[in-house]
């Protein structure tokens, strides 16, 4: 740890916890890896981080919806790319599903036709096809299907 060798090690990890938590909600495994980083031993970390889920200051399920919810709605994300960004936070399988039985295909494919609505005018100087190809990429690249993305591409390009 980076305190002073009389510094009551639970007293510091308490304080990395409360720290961390401050700007923004996290998870117990990203917690645990703060902990770890900072040389906390394992018995302390485990037994604090206990605590505060006791508490509710830690809450996974919590943790997920929010980040479904936020990053559905500002980047546009699918189910499957959500899912994976929660597993590299450490939440659980279940506790994924669960998050994620909060958005639906209606949900997705709206969030889609946004997405080419705001990217269309940006790409109007180029030929239809060459717009065509980087709508559907930066589709794909945000987790639709080829498919979704080409069939909503299309149906965008016709209306507009």
């Amino acid at each position: 740890m980076s305190a002073t060798s009389d510094a009551d090690p639970e007293a510091v990890a308490r304080k990395i916890l409360l720290d961390q938590l401050t700007g923004r909600a996290r998870t117990r495994h990203e917690l645990a890896g703060k902990l770890a980083d900072r040389n906390v031993p394992v018995v302390i970390a485990e037994r604090l981080l206990d605590r505060f889920v006791e508490l509710g200051l830690i809450d996974d399920l919590a943790f997920a919806r929010m980040w479904v919810r936020g990053r559905q709605a500002t980047k546009g994300l699918t189910r499957r790319v959500l899912a994976m960004e929660l597993r590299t936070k450490g939440v659980a399988d279940e506790l994924i599903a669960e998050a994620l039985d909060e958005v639906d295909a209606a949900a997705e494919e709206v969030a889609a036709r946004a997405l080419v609505r705001k990217r269309l005018p940006a790409l109007a100087r180029f030929d239809n096809e060459t717009a065509q190809r980087r709508l559907i990429g930066q589709l794909a690249r945000k987790g639709y299907s080829l498919g979704l993305a080409a069939r909503i591409v299309h149906e965008e390009m016709m209306s507009s």
